[in-house]
Formats: C-alpha cells, structure tokens, sequence
C-alpha cells in the first residue's frame, strides 16, 4: 500500500483547514503488523514508509508509482528501527537493528525486514551513484549535544547520514532524543532551501503529542502529532515542535545536495 502526495503551494498552506493540513502533510498509520506501507511526495520524490513483519518476512516493495523494477534500482534507503530488537537482510546480508539503530543501504540492493517485534522505518530518496551498506548503530555514534535545560529544548542528535563520514547520493538522517524534563526541538527554526525534509515523531506515551509547527515564517501553522506518525516539511516550511511529554524523532532530508549545514536560520521574532 503506497499513497501519493503532491507538491503545495505555502499560500495553499495559510489558508488551509486543519483537515487540509493533515491530509496533505501529515503521515499516519505507516505501522501494520504483517505490511509494508508507505507515502510517496512529489516533494523532491522522497518515500517515507513503516515495515512491521510480524512472525513472517517482509520485502521492500517496487510499488508502480517508481516506474522500476525493484525499489532500489535508481533509489538508496535509509533505515531506523523504531521497534525492539530485529534484523534488516540487505542482498541476503544480516544487519541486527536495535531500538533507534540505522542502516544505510546502496542503489541497486534487495532488503527484507524481519523480527517478531520490531517497527522499521525506512526513508527513500532519487541516487545518481552507489554507496556502500553501513550499520549505524546508536550506541556507536558520538550524539551532539544541543539546547539547554533552562531553554528546554536540551537534546541529543545522533548524525547517521549527514554528508561527512559516511558518503551517500543526496540522503541523509538521524535520531535527535530530547532530555527528560525539556520539550522543544528545533527551535528556533531554519529553512531548508534545497532539501525536503521529514519527522517521524517516536517513542511518546499514549496520551501525549507533540505540536509540530510549519509553513513560512510569519505565517506559521501547527499539527497535532501522535507516536509514529511524521510530517512533510517542503523547502519553504519551518519545522520545529514542542511535547507534552518524552519523545525522540528521526529526521531525514533529500534534494538537491547533501551539505547539512546548508540552511537559512529564522530567528524567533521573524515567526
């Protein structure tokens, strides 16, 4: 099951209904036991999808929206496990995936998720080149420390793949966890010019959200998110957002470079 999205205008945006919001940017249910399911956008041709295989297998699907014969053949992947413990088979190779582990996988590769109880999200982007298949476990990255406690937005951002390091066509993602005790991220905001980028909100209590802000400065909306649903932030869109409880998030971004400091702050007074 694929669904697809297509590219907004930001006046679109500030004249939307909430229920327009949400159809258009919200991403939800991509977790089904037994499926693979996912969200095509137009918004520079990321995929965003959840696998959930159950007792069985699961395999990456070539939907027809991509007009080729596997997933992959003109796309790389991103992985996070957002589950417990499972294992990726990427060209009959195992990657063991622990909570909030990532897995990098190359152009042209076959992948099968597999583990009783993991959740795996996987973000898809166009690549002009071939890279390597590289496990990033969470335990092994070096988190960069972010925010402060009195501005309670004090995190821990995992970079996966950034654009150094590890060597990819134009994807790029990682896991931020926010502190015990703060609640924003991203704040204040930026812009990415050149780069769509997605957030897939995880590991919130049930009754908690988090209120992710978007559109353009100045003219800012907000959505109601709940555990492990995601938002679609085009290149004019702000993304930033507040809970009302613990959360982490995964981020990713596809376009027109993988430069990750490329981005153009927007100060707190422009919103």
């Amino acid at each position: 099951m694929i669904e697809v999205r297509y590219s907004t205008s930001p006046g679109e945006v500030e004249t939307a209904t909430n229920a327009d919001l949400r159809k258009n940017f919200l991403v939800e249910q991509l977790f089904r036991t037994g499926e693979v399911r996912g969200v095509y956008t137009h918004d520079d041709r990321l995929v965003v999808g959840g696998a959930v295989p159950g007792d069985g297998q699961l395999e990456l699907p070539a939907w027809d929206v991509l007009g080729a014969p596997a997933h992959l053949t003109r796309r790389e992947l991103g992985i996070v496990n957002v589950g417990q413990p499972g294992h990726v088979l990427v060209n009959n190779e195992k990657f063991e995936l622990r909570h909030l582990d990532g897995l990098f996988v190359g152009r042209g590769s076959e992948v099968v998720f597999a583990g009783p109880d993991a959740a795996f999200y996987f973000v898809s982007a166009p690549a002009h080149a071939t890279y390597p298949t590289t496990l990033l476990s969470r335990a092994a990255v070096e988190p960069v420390k972010l925010g402060s406690p009195q501005g309670a937005n004090e995190r821990s951002l995992y970079r996966y793949a950034w654009g150094q390091e590890l060597q990819t066509a134009v994807l790029q993602f990682g896991v931020t966890v926010i502190a015990d005790g703060s609640v924003w991220n991203t704040c204040p905001p930026h812009l990415h010019d050149r780069r769509t980028e997605v957030y897939l909100y995880v590991d919130l209590d049930e009754k908690d959200r988090v209120f992710h802000f978007m559109g353009r400065p100045g003219a800012a909306r907000h959505l109601a998110i709940r555990d492990r649903e995601a938002v679609i932030s085009p290149p004019w869109s702000i993304h930033s957002g507040v809970g009302t409880g613990s959360y982490a998030f995964i981020w990713a971004m596809g376009g027109e470079n993988n430069d990750y400091t490329d981005l153009t702050p927007v100060a707190l007074e422009d919103l």
